[in-house]
């Protein structure tokens, strides 16, 4: 025993000093002179005599030690180890509780715990209190929670006894409810962890929850840290199991690998991913890419390729949250399987009704962007969103819709749809963001639905600086919407007594590099035409190329014809008794499963005509 006190109080000069050096730290000795020496056994002393803070509204006043810190000490223990069965079913019952009050309700009424189950309560509460933004929806119930006190109490009375991987997973756990780094539980748990790691049996699951841990709490220049990726640089990725493996991307995608940090030990994480994706469950394949995205990683298409490959298998078992991860990373790549698309178009409409609104949206955006047309698709996406409009938030609606007119295609129950649709503006107009709601109305246009009711809303100054005010500044792209609706309105809605734009508004073309409302002609079908029309006319001259209209739209190629239907030069500005628009529609302009034309390409069309020219495909 002597050894083992020997052993940690050694430990503690480096887990105090770390902790006294941190910014909180730094801030409890400010304006005291001390020396080096002095900091390590300013923690000890802290730590002897209970100064220590307990985590905030945990309980009243610091928890104490016994003074012999190496023994268990009076009270419940942890060290009651429950029998496979017990553990089993507490674990459901504790992976069904919603809430926090659920979660401390059945602490109240469980027999005593063992190690890892106390673990997995701090787990659970932080995965149902965690609110998005870095703190807790209800902290002061949570943590003030008498049952919680005494669950902390005994780990950390427990803690010299406790296996490795329930040390480090309790430590986890609390930074995860962001408790005080100086609370003794926290310090407490800092030393073992430092005993085991300096010991160099962490395995790498403990090794990666440690990591996890202290970057939550110093940041990425712990020495401690430092300490534990050179453990886990040390380990040889090619021995590795896909557990491991997505272990540790999770971890380094959780803000470790940022900034091209360890992009060694990634690189050879990624060559050894390429070799397991055969038996990667669903779990780990989503996991997988989450990480690949997050992490930045650009050069790993032969990866994402195989990941690909893996998702066709288990796009039926995939959970909401795990299919969202998989179809986020594709969009991220780019990439497309014509297996994924016939698994998704068999899978997604026995799910439109119970998915996961996100889930669904995100179904939708996938197809719109890998321009897959699939009427069965839409039209079950179509018909639950009738049903289910009130689940989805602004954002989601105005993503389905944006996804519905890009492909150009009107539900089967359009007129249901829409209706649906013109309720949610109606009753949460005021929820909608400024950008989001300008490309639901200009998505509609696409489709030929004219939301005349919100046009002089959205036409007014006060939007207008709303949407300025949302993005920074307004760009090419969303001056470009604004015209294309005011256009659309002009042209197709004559009735109707519109508002002026204003001429800040307006753009010389709808043509811009990145995302535009036309699609460039393909060049190498571009010059095939051009030797055609050359041949076919007998001149260069007979025709324009790239013409740029004063409706913003630019032409393929434009050809003049007088009265008696001859063709006039290109130069030719008077007698033009007809204009051709010639539209050199390349595969871009169609979905890429079928002689679809996307919804920029018809609405262009459709204002050609109008406009009077006649148009050619």
């Amino acid at each position: 025993m002597a050894l083992t006190v020997l052993r940690r109080r050694h430990v503690l000069k480096k887990v105090c000093a770390s902790l006294l050096l941190s910014p909180a730290g730094l801030s409890v000795l400010a304006g005291e002179h001390v020396c080096a020496p002095q900091i390590w056994a300013r923690g000890w002393r802290l730590l002897q005599r209970g100064l220590c803070r307990h985590p905030l509204f945990l309980v009243a006043g610091p928890v104490r030690l016994p003074r012999d810190y190496s023994l268990g000490g009076s009270g419940a223990s942890l060290l009651h180890r429950l029998s496979s069965e017990e553990e089993r079913m507490f674990n459901e019952s504790l992976s069904s509780c919603a809430s926090s009050r659920q979660v401390l309700d059945l602490l109240r009424s469980s027999p005593p715990l063992s190690g890892a189950a106390a673990a997995s309560v701090l787990h659970r509460l932080a995965d149902v209190e965690q609110d998005g933004t870095g703190g807790l929806r209800d902290p002061v119930s949570v943590l003030s929670d008498q049952a919680l006190g005494e669950l902390c109490g005994r780990l950390e009375r427990d803690s010299v006894e406790l296996e490795d991987d329930i040390v480090v997973s309790a430590l986890l756990g609390c930074t995860r409810l962001y408790l005080d780094p100086w609370s003794r539980l926290v310090v407490r748990l800092m030393l073992e962890s430092q005993v085991r790691l300096d010991m160099g049996r962490l395995g790498i699951a403990a090794l990666c929850s440690l990591a996890r841990a202290l970057f939550a709490l110093e940041g990425p220049d712990c020495g401690m840290l430092n300490q534990v990726m050179q453990q886990l640089r040390d380990k040889v990725p090619d021995n590795w199991n896909t557990e491991e493996l997505t272990t540790m991307y999770s971890m380094l995608a959780g803000g470790l690998g940022q900034g091209g940090s360890y992009q060694d030990l990634l690189n050879r994480m990624n060559s050894r991913a390429l070799g397991l994706t055969s038996r990667m469950d669903p779990a780990a394949v989503s996991e997988t890419l989450r990480a690949l995205v997050a992490l930045g990683q650009t050069q790993v298409l032969p990866l994402v390729i195989a990941l690909c490959k893996q998702t066709v298998r288990h796009v039926p078992s995939f959970t909401n949250v795990e299919l969202d991860n998989v179809l986020s990373a594709l969009m991220y790549y780019g990439h497309s399987d014509h297996f994924l698309i016939q698994a998704l178009e068999h899978h997604v409409p026995k799910m439109a009704f119970t998915a996961y609104p996100e889930t669904v949206t995100k179904v939708m955006q996938y197809f719109a962007q890998r321009r897959i047309f699939s009427p069965g698709v839409f039209d079950t996406v179509a018909e639950s969103f009738v049903y289910r409009a009130d689940e989805y938030t602004t954002g989601q609606v105005s993503r389905q819709i944006v996804a519905l007119a890009a492909m150009g295609y009107m539900p089967q129950e359009a007129r249901r749809f829409f209706r649906k649709v013109e309720s949610v503006l109606k009753g949460r107009f005021a929820h909608f963001q400024p950008r989001a709601l300008l490309e639901l109305l200009h998505a509609c246009t696409l489709l030929q639905r004219y939301p005349l009711n919100y046009i002089s809303r959205v036409f007014s100054p006060f939007f207008l600086q709303q949407l300025q005010e949302e993005g920074g500044r307004m760009d090419h792209v969303v001056h470009a919407q604004l015209a294309q609706l005011y256009m659309t309105i002009k042209l197709e809605c004559p009735f109707y007594n519109s508002p002026r734009v204003l001429p800040k508004l307006r753009v010389k073309s709808f043509l811009s590099s990145g995302h535009s409302l036309e699609t460039q002609v393909n060049p190498q079908l571009y010059n095939a035409v051009k030797t055609g029309l050359v041949d076919l006319l007998g001149a260069r001259s007979y025709f324009a190329s790239r013409v740029l209209t004063p409706y913003c739209y630019t032409l393929d190629v434009e050809i003049k014809l007088d009265e008696e239907g001859y063709v006039l030069p290109a130069s030719h500005a008077e007698e033009v008794y007809k204009r051709i628009a010639v539209c050199i529609d390349g595969p871009k302009r169609f979905a890429a499963n079928a002689q679809q034309l996307l919804g920029k390409e018809a609405i262009k069309q459709r204002h050609l005509r109008i406009l009077g020219y006649e148009v050619v495909q």
